[in-house]
């Protein structure tokens, strides 16, 4: 009984392995292009991830402003700098007054500064010392921080907060947020 066995010739072998090489290859030098892609749409996502937590968290504050549970005195909402400034109070304890104390103040302000988002709470001005940043501009740079108070007929007024940042390299492009408030108590 003859069995014929057939495989592959040493030929067939060697232009085998020559194209898979060739492949292999040109796999390799797109490999570090395609993981630096992949790496900056990480970082753009987290970096928008970081922004939209911070429009809520100054979107929260806003929506507070005003709030009193009795007779407060002073302005709940100050707008200043063209919109790159605010300061708001409202009654945090609800005991009828807004505290300026600096242990139960009850002013927090936000302003764009050197390319980063400051805050201070017991704000009462724009400028002076005492302001935290929010964030590092070595992360991202903030280009523009506006607040916007739009007035609506028979509806209390809404709030519109705008980022604008770019990355600290220049691979990233521009990320614009805008987080709309009511001012329930303006």
């Amino acid at each position: 009984m003859s069995v014929k066995i057939k495989g592959f010739s040493l030929l067939e072998t060697l232009i085998a392995l020559g194209i898979s090489s060739a492949l292999l290859l040109g796999a390799v030098r797109m490999l570090p292009a395609l993981h630096l892609g992949v790496l900056r749409q990480t970082q753009q996502a987290a970096m928008q991830e970081e922004l939209w937590q911070l429009a809520f968290a100054v979107g929260k504050q806003l929506q507070r402003a005003g709030y009193c549970h009795g007779d407060c005195a002073g302005e709940p909402l100050k707008i200043a700098a063209n919109g790159q400034c605010v300061i708001l109070q409202w009654d945090a304890n609800s005991n009828g007054r807004w505290e300026s104390s600096s242990v139960d103040s009850e002013q927090t302000g936000y302003r764009l500064r050197d390319k980063s988002l400051e805050t201070q709470r017991g704000a009462t001005q724009c400028d002076g010392k005492g302001w935290e940043k929010m964030t590092d501009p070595q992360k991202m740079r903030f280009d523009a921080f506006t607040v916007q108070r739009q007035a609506r007929s028979g509806l209390p007024p809404l709030l519109i907060i705008r980022f604008a940042v770019t990355p600290p390299d220049q691979g990233g492009s521009l990320v614009n947020i805008e987080h709309s408030v009511v001012g329930y108590n303006l």
